[in-house]
């Protein structure tokens, strides 16, 4: 997992802050992606509402609409994915703030976005059988993305214990 290293490597941590101070300062977060993406988004959205916070994932038949300041986080590898396109500009044009994720800073999705947060995963890996079709960045994207949850928990003063109180008992 050289590559998922080296790509969390170049990641800016300006951007990474400010992703962050979005979370903690916006009443609701919605969460976009398709396909594997769409499973590492779930996975975050999960950690957050763990801490407490209002998450949605759009295109669920019960996530209300974005309103105006709210957070839409979307992570696609290739940016070019239209779904996550349309969402980007639909809600921009709301008024809510969006961060895209992607391995392509100037695709579609980076364009429509209010930020980037470029996960700089290369090219198809030399050998694709290890690593076919966005592995790697969907690996990187679910590092990422959990990497922020210790730096959220502390500014937000939870704990595991916090968080356990939180867990879904599927019951």
């Amino acid at each position: 997992m050289k590559r998922v290293k080296e790509s969390l490597a170049t990641e800016q941590d300006s951007e990474r802050q400010c992703l962050i101070d979005s979370i903690l300062g916006t009443e609701k977060i919605f969460i976009y992606g398709v396909g594997r993406s769409g499973t590492v988004c779930k996975a975050f959205a999960i950690r957050l509402v763990q801490l407490g916070l209002k998450v949605f994932f759009v295109g669920e038949t019960i996530t209300p609409i974005v309103e105006k300041d709210n957070l839409v986080i979307i992570v696609s590898n290739t940016g070019e994915t239209m779904s996550a396109i349309q969402t980007a500009n639909i809600v921009r044009r709301l008024g809510a703030k969006v961060v895209a994720i992607t391995a392509k800073k100037h695709s579609k999705l980076a364009h429509a976005a209010s930020s980037v947060i470029h996960l700089d995963v290369g090219d198809e890996p030399e050998d694709s059988k290890l690593a076919p079709l966005g592995t790697i960045f969907e690996i990187t994207a679910l590092v990422f993305l959990d990497s922020l949850v210790p730096e959220i928990m502390k500014k937000m003063e939870q704990n595991e214990a916090n968080m356990r109180a939180r867990h879904a008992i599927w019951v």
